[in-house]
């Protein structure tokens, strides 16, 4: 990228600036604020606490599974705590996790703008957010909901758990989702620097702008399923409650057909974030941008298309399952586009081993597996005997869990110093990496051989032939929560201890390293003209000094 300063300003160094993190103070100065940067600190803040929530939940799972007898929650209990953690993390931390904070933060930053095309709007949506928020956490409170995340009818429309706070919340949400994804559709359109085609937008913008679409095409489909949901339950009118008349298969097909797309939300930003962190820390053209970017949009078309694989054992026909199956075969052509060309990227590139790009890596490894293990769901034949076991269970997490939270975990040290204007520290980060990926990889690889085996997911009693399985995934589970508080320990340590951060220690080439580190409140000190991609790199920046 390149930039005209205007009344004397140095593009990189506009010190005469208060940053966005000072510009204003106080409590108020937050809550109401609408920069983009400061709302997206907000979103990452509050999603990483209720990831801490789900977390803790996931960790009574573990606990109660790490021997066969149920010996420590009820049946009932148990059904409220893996009913929570599903929902909390899919609606409270996965969807919104890397759209509503890095992308709030970046997208303005990377197309050269002030703010997002709507600042009000923006901050409206963070707001419908903590409300919906606050119904699941009211729902917490009351004893929580034993339905499952997916809040499968008829036994939604006939629990005496809290369902309907539960669907009131996650109905709130939505439109948090739809409103951000209107907004960062129309900042791309119009809100892009001279010079910046859509052909000069880096790999992030793309990923956000197809995740957009998704979120604006498809959440409205979840809002109305359970908006029929709460009012079948209110009014006890059949909809879907085979004793009211209605039809519970029709839930899962609306259900379905936003929670599959809804993948997408939580993946294609971390597909973006992951071809940031490749090109800028291998000192490379990312291979294959045309392919790359068409992918995004690709895989958010195809997206829509492909929901009946849930449905195998539904009872649908013969002829629609070969279909599903072979839609659902098909995604992974734009996924594997994407993979390949961050390996060619990778090809005899200029690596540099930091914290970041142990990140990417990472990220390939989980969600490699995750889409390999796919392939098996995909298919009818093998999808029947492995339908609502533990595989399922361990692919769900190697794709969305292992893939959102690599890549948001390598996207905020990538653009921490950023962010908050401090260096972390390199070695302890690279360290700590281990313990996180190795984790990780013992709480869900062992689910899938356990899954094979016929342990059924759901259950909080299981035969004594799965106990194994089933303690190194608790001891995985308690590394991996333990590696995160290491995570969040040193980051924050950063923020006291830490050494200044110049306005662009990687050496990037997009147009958020063209502002100080952190940035003004208006993002920029001059006015920013686009001249180049974003990955056009013609030298050899060497490792940053600080933080090591």
């Amino acid at each position: 990228m390149s930039s005209s300063t205007v009344d004397g300003l140095d593009p990189a160094h506009s010190g005469d600036h208060p940053s966005y993190l000072t510009a204003q103070r106080g409590l108020l100065s937050w809550l109401l604020t609408i920069d983009h940067k400061r709302i997206g600190v907000m979103y990452l803040g509050t999603i990483l606490t209720f990831f801490m929530i789900g977390g803790l939940l996931a960790m009574g799972v573990r606990a109660e599974l790490f021997t066969p007898e149920g010996d420590l929650f009820s049946p009932n209990t148990y059904n409220r705590v893996f009913t929570l953690h599903g929902a909390i993390m899919v609606f409270l931390v996965l969807v919104p996790a890397i759209p509503a904070s890095l992308g709030n933060f970046l997208l303005p930053l990377h197309l050269g703008a002030v703010d997002v095309a709507f600042p009000k709007l923006n901050l409206a949506s963070f707001h419908i957010y903590v409300l919906g928020a606050l119904f699941l956490v009211y729902t917490l409170i009351t004893g929580g909901v034993d339905t499952g995340w997916t809040f499968y009818t008829p036994y939604s429309s006939q629990s005496d758990t809290s369902v309907l706070s539960a669907l009131t919340g996650v109905f709130i949400l939505g439109f948090s989702s739809i409103l951000t994804g209107l907004n960062f559709i129309v900042t791309v359109h119009k809100m892009r620097a001279p010079g910046m085609s859509f052909g000069r937008m880096p790999l992030f913008v793309w990923a956000i702008y197809a995740t957009s679409v998704i979120q604006v095409l498809a959440t409205p489909v979840i809002a109305i399923t359970l908006f029929l949901a709460i009012f079948e339950r209110a009014v006890g009118i059949g909809i879907f409650d085979p004793a009211l008349g209605g039809d519970p298969v029709l839930f899962q097909h609306f259900f379905w057909f936003y929670s599959h797309p809804v993948v997408y939300v939580m993946v294609l930003p971390a597909f973006g974030i992951i071809s940031e962190l490749v090109t800028v820390h291998s000192r490379k053209h990312i291979f294959g941008y045309t392919a790359i970017a068409a992918s995004s949009v690709a895989i958010a078309a195809v997206g829509f298309f492909i929901w009946g694989h849930h449905m195998f054992v539904s009872g649908q026909s013969e002829l629609s399952g070969t279909i599903f199956s072979l839609l659902t075969f098909g995604v992974a052509i734009p996924t594997a586009i994407k993979l390949c060309s961050w390996v060619a990227t990778l090809y005899k590139g200029s690596i540099r081993w930091n914290t970041p790009m142990l990140y990417a890596i990472g990220f390939l490894w989980i969600f490699l597996i995750g889409g390999l293990t796919g392939l098996p769901l995909a298919t009818m034949a093998t999808d029947v005997h492995l339908h609502d076991t533990y595989f399922v269970v361990a692919h769900f997490h190697y794709v969305m869990m292992g893939g959102v939270l690599f890549a948001l975990i390598g996207g905020m040290h990538h653009w921490w110093p950023k962010m908050t204007g401090k260096m972390y520290n390199l070695k302890i980060g690279n360290a700590v990496f281990l313990l996180v990926f190795g984790g990780y990889n013992l709480t869900f690889f062992p689910q899938f051989i356990a899954g094979t085996r016929g342990m059924p997911r759901r259950y909080h009693e299981y035969l004594p032939e799965f106990e194994f399985w089933n303690q190194l995934s608790t001891i995985g589970a308690f590394t991996f929560g333990v590696s995160l508080f290491m995570v969040l320990g040193y980051l924050l340590t950063s923020l006291i201890s830490g050494e200044k951060a110049p306005a662009n220690p990687w050496g990037g080439k997009s147009m958020e390293w063209e502002t100080e580190s952190p940035p003004i409140e208006h993002n920029f000190g001059h006015k920013p003209i686009c001249t180049h991609g974003p990955y056009d790199f013609d030298e050899i920046v060497p490792n940053p000094k600080g933080g090591h």
